[in-house]
């Protein structure tokens, strides 16, 4: 890691949110199939640090927001049994715990300033597109006229990545003004760990070691223009 990281260097800032500027809180995927323990294929088998820190400081983040009274889009997977999602196997069924918001979370459910979007894909931006063409993400955007969006979830190098890019990606084009900054908590985000001796004894599977590619996700989300802080603060 130690060599990593000096090869592919991600310099950290610290964030002040003060409201000022008009910030909105973006969960993804902080659900029971990818964060609880036993909960489904692709949910940790064992008690696991990282994942764990994610949901505390997202909790954190998630009631201070709610306090505020500050716009928050929570981003749950959620998929069809009839429509797989290749490579990975079944999980987050809809209709299931899985596809439900970590315990610690479920609270938000009632709070007036959420936004929940069910999302049967990795990328969130195109898991908000509806039947007739509108994006529930770029509406809530727009309507809280949001001017930058704090990422938090998992996994750091899959689903924050995607949704993370294709955020970039519209707000250069001009799609989801008038936000400018996207940034990402990197305590707040978490992925899977998968090393290589299990991957090996596993058909099909590729290596994936935490750490390591925890790293490679905000790298990767600060070489397309993101924004990574290691810590966030409130101010008056």
């Amino acid at each position: 890691m130690e060599v990593v990281k000096n090869e592919l260097p991600v310099e950290l800032e610290k964030l002040v949110l003060s409201g000022e500027v008009k910030t909105g809180l973006v969960l993804v995927d902080i659900v029971n199939g990818f964060c609880t323990v036993g909960s489904g294929n692709l949910a940790p088998q064992a008690p696991n640090k990282q994942i764990a820190g994610m949901v505390d400081e997202s909790v954190k983040l998630a009631r201070e927001f709610c306090k505020k009274n500050w716009p928050i889009y929570a981003l749950l997977d959620s998929h069809h049994p009839d429509v797989p999602e290749p490579p990975y196997p079944p999980h987050c069924i809809v209709g299931t715990d899985e596809s439900k918001l970590v315990p610690a979370l479920q609270w938000l459910e009632n709070e007036p300033n959420v936004t929940l979007r069910c999302k049967d894909c990795i990328d969130g931006f195109l898991g908000s597109l509806e039947k007739d063409g509108s994006n529930v993400y770029v509406d809530w955007v727009k309507s809280n006229e949001i001017k930058a969006i704090l990422v938090v979830g998992i996994c750091t190098d899959v689903c924050v990545l995607d949704f993370v890019c294709s955020t970039l990606s519209a707000r250069n084009r001009g799609l989801l003004s008038p936000l400018e900054d996207v940034i990402v908590y990197s305590h707040g985000c978490a992925t899977y760990d998968l090393p290589v001796h299990v991957a090996k004894n596993i058909k099909g599977a590729l290596a994936h070691p935490q750490e390591l590619m925890h790293h490679i996700g905000l790298y990767m989300a600060k070489g397309r223009g993101a924004k990574v802080v290691s810590e966030v603060s409130f101010g008056i």
